[in-house]
């Protein structure tokens, strides 16, 4: 009883030590977001783009973004618009053609999902007469600042082949939850991002707002079929010792949900695909980066990783509630690996982050009204990380519905 007992305390205080070690890495590195790099300015345009929009029953708002994307400040001969109309029964595929484009109609059912649709267009982009030089991936509730494509042209010319540009959120105030997001969003860019950006290290991909190098894909392959393409793909570039990088002024506006059920669906699905990929990539990365003594890839390891270091906080969370609160207390005996003001410190330090973030975004008063409701919001996470991993086998992909049919010329003027 006493080896067992032993043993389960050691278990616990590794995984407090884990919990500490990257909430204390997080917080460090997140300083390198302080301050953004003074960009090159954009060359003039030389590569061309096959411009992809991804839909699925997207009537409502699809329409903007075609008008948005056929007047972007870049020349009209050096990019196409493709939009995927996958397996679509309203009339997405008819107000593409209004707009002068060919809808790419695709239709199955035994393989839904947007990792699937982009593979199976890429596979017919491969094959015809006229190639691209890069491929960029939107979703059909997004909006685009008009640089998008020359900031992606000077990335491209500067030799990067995978790039992100930075995901505002077009309806940040319409909810609590929507505000919510909005932050996470805002935190993410600039203490995530930007940070990694800063210090030459790999970025992740946001499932929108995407450059592909045309000739990494083809020499690659698409392959990205989990509920999080973007974490997969992330996974097997780094993998490749490609690091994704980041173009904070090229800026993708995305439409987020304003209901906690709509919301609590979404992220279900995020965290299941992200607890997929995990599984199959952490292990191989984590032994890469001690091979080759990589720390972009050591880095990739704790951002897969997430979704177990959330599972292990909530679950010693309630274990040391359970502990004071219950006849368990002595029972359980799980021992703190440092003292609840240390515990706190940590938390504190990073809430304390989110309205710094917000004053360095430059972001108007009202944003500052979601920060009471922020860490409700985030403690959600917690049943949701619970759920996803006893049903990370669930492959099933829910279409979010999106409404906001809202113009580029509504939204704010874009930061510089």
């Amino acid at each position: 009883m006493h080896a067992i007992q032993f043993g389960f305390n050691l278990v616990c205080i590794i995984i407090q030590a884990l919990i500490c070690f990257i909430g204390v890495y997080q917080s460090l590195l997140s300083f390198a977001g302080f301050r953004a790099k003074k960009e090159t300015p954009a060359r003039a345009p030389e590569k061309s783009f096959a411009v992809v929009v991804a839909a699925h029953n997207e009537e409502q708002v699809i329409a903007p973004l075609l008008d948005n994307l056929k007047n972007l400040d870049y020349p009209k001969e050096r990019y196409d618009i493709f939009v995927i109309c996958d397996n679509c029964t309203d009339r997405t595929a008819d107000i593409v053609r209004q707009h002068g484009l060919t809808p790419m109609e695709r239709c199955d059912l035994a393989n839904k999902g947007k990792g699937h649709a982009i593979e199976w267009l890429l596979a017919k982009l491969w094959a015809g007469d006229k190639q691209y030089d890069a491929v960029v991936v939107f979703d059909a509730d997004n909006l685009v600042s008009l640089n998008y494509l020359a900031e992606m042209n000077e990335k491209l010319l500067q030799g990067k082949r995978v790039i992100q540009g930075y995901v505002e959120t077009k309806n940040p105030y319409d909810s609590w939850v929507s505000i919510s997001y909005a932050i996470t969003y805002w935190y993410i860019n600039r203490m995530w991002q930007l940070a990694r950006y800063n210090l030459g290290m790999a970025n992740t991909l946001a499932g929108t707002g995407m450059c592909f190098e045309s000739a990494l894909l083809k020499e690659m392959g698409w392959n990205a079929h989990s509920l999080t393409e973007d974490v997969e793909f992330t996974a097997r570039c780094v993998e490749r010792g490609i690091a994704p990088s980041w173009a904070n002024n090229a800026i993708v506006y995305d439409e987020k949900p304003i209901t906690m059920m709509s919301s609590l669906r979404q992220r279900l699905r995020w965290m299941r695909g992200h607890f997929d990929c995990a599984r199959r990539f952490t292990w191989p990365l984590l032994k890469s980066a001690i091979r080759h003594r990589s720390f972009a890839k050591f880095d990739a390891v704790l951002y897969l990783f997430q979704p177990f270091r959330f599972l292990f906080l909530a679950s010693i969370s309630v274990m040391l509630y359970l502990q004071v609160a219950t006849p368990l207390f002595e029972q359980l005996g799980i021992q703190q690996l440092a003292p609840d003001w240390v515990w706190w410190s940590i938390h504190i330090a990073i809430f304390l982050q989110t309205p710094l973030v917000l004053f360095i975004e430059k972001k108007p008063w009202k944003a500052y009204l979601g920060i009471p409701v922020y860490p409700i919001f985030q403690l959600t996470w917690l049943p949701l990380t619970f759920i996803a991993f006893f049903t990370s086998r669930n492959k099933s992909w829910n279409h979010t519905v999106h409404t906001r049919a809202l113009r580029i010329e509504d939204l704010s003027v874009p930061k510089s």
